[in-house]
């Protein structure tokens, strides 16, 4: 998500906000094209109470689920923001990758400074960050903190935040705790460049090379951003970047070794692979050995940002991306119904009209989509999978729609004039 700068902090009502998890930017214009509004879905809060009070009245206007395209005229939006400037804009501070979208100057503020305390204080003597923790809130005791992982943004997110502060404010506790977070990566990485899930390593599918959620992709953006010394990183020492710049050019490495390769073409990946064969493998009972129609998306982003692709990365891309084209679904929609409980069941239902889906998960050598649910059982019907998992689980999504739609094409026509 790229945020915009004009965000909504009680300012003029010519300001704008940015709102998070599709990449909305709202601008004030006579009639304004809305790009992916969506409602926020994080856990982290709204970066401020006014984005939250403006995205309700959106949600008022257009349901829960705004269309990817809609037109909002000028005077409407002037008048909601307005109205929202008006507003309180004090808001409790939560953890999430929210705090990476903080106005510069509040980095160097006392709140700032309080919150990376407490990041510091839930790092493990390893180096790493637990997942789905509070951050901001200290742990009962030093023996009560997470396992450290790279699953769901942990490890990464709090080291990108720890960087921002200590650059906005040159705090030697911060400093340390990034590099220790560096030294904790490295220390992670298999020797053939992958990264597992959890490290020290556990039995099971925690030490698989994890590409699951954009795990090992998030690291990869992180130490590449590091390596090249960008802000906020340059307090980083040369031999750490150039550490970095290393573990990076394995990780491309075993990137491509692990694409997976039907009747001599190179399609996608899978959530995660063999530390040692690398070969596709079981993650929990419901993730089988198969072709990721989301998690080969994370990686075709991040193989597209490389400025100087070499040929083998050339060709990976474009073996992924017609993968990805093949096997869209297509006249089919997913419907979410809320039901008494509080969960939310999604169902397909046929829709001509419907945008392009992908599954999660895709059959190997075959192609199908696959469903699988707690038992294991490999299934080709998604209405036969039990109401606890398709109220709990994401087996389908727009994942490549924006990839193959802007991003490939844009990509794409940079490198054919080379």
């Amino acid at each position: 998500m790229k945020v915009s700068p004009h965000l909504l902090h009680g300012q003029p009502a010519a300001k704008a906000w940015a709102a998070r998890d599709r990449g909305t930017i709202v601008g004030v214009q006579e009639h304004l094209a809305v790009g992916r509004l969506f409602q926020d879905r994080s856990r982290t809060g709204p970066r401020c109470a006014n984005g939250a009070y403006a995205m309700t009245l959106v949600r008022i206007m257009f349901g829960s689920q705004p269309p990817l395209r809609i037109v909002v005229p000028g005077a409407m939006l002037v008048a909601m923001v307005a109205v929202c400037s008006a507003l309180p804009t004090t808001v409790q501070l939560r953890w999430g990758k929210v705090l990476l979208h903080q106005p510069r100057e509040w980095y160097a503020s006392a709140e700032a400074r309080k919150a990376a305390d407490s990041v510091i204080r839930h790092q493990s003597p390893a180096g790493g960050w637990p997942k789905n923790s509070d951050l901001l809130s200290a742990p009962a005791t030093p023996g009560q903190l997470g396992r450290p992982t790279i699953d769901n943004g942990a490890t990464t997110t709090p080291m990108r935040f720890l960087a921002m502060v200590a650059q906005a404010t040159g705090d030697g506790n911060c400093r340390k705790a990034f590099e220790s977070g560096m030294d904790y990566l490295f220390a992670a990485q298999h020797p053939n460049g992958g990264w597992p899930q959890y490290f020290p390593l556990r039995k099971g599918y925690y030490s698989r090379i994890t590409y699951n959620d954009d795990a090992m992709v998030n690291v990869l953006t992180l130490l590449r951003d590091v390596s090249e010394g960008n802000a906020p990183f340059g307090f980083v020492d040369r031999a750490r970047r150039d550490k970095a710049s290393a573990a990076v050019d394995r990780g491309i490495d075993v990137i491509l070794r692990s694409q997976v390769r039907q009747d001599g073409r190179l399609t996608a990946w899978c959530a995660q692979h063999d530390e040692n064969s690398l070969e596709p493998a079981w993650a929990r009972a419901y993730e089988p050995p198969s072709l990721s129609g989301g998690e080969t998306v994370g990686i075709v982003r991040f193989l597209m940002s490389i400025e100087e692709p070499t040929a083998e990365i050339i060709a990976s891309i474009e073996g992924a991306v017609q993968w990805l084209r093949s096997v869209a679904i297509s006249g089919v929609r997913v419907d979410r119904i809320p039901r008494p409980d509080g969960r939310t069941e999604r169902i397909l239902v046929g829709d001509p009209g419907a945008p392009l889906l992908w599954a999660r998960f895709y059959e190997l050598a075959t192609d199908r989509p696959l469903y699988v649910d707690r038992d294991s059982v490999y299934r080709y019907d998604f209405s036969e999978i039990s109401y606890e998992r398709r109220s709990g689980y994401a087996y389908h999504g727009d994942w490549a729609a924006e990839l193959l739609g802007e991003d490939y094409p844009r990509w794409h026509a940079q490198h054919a004039r080379r």
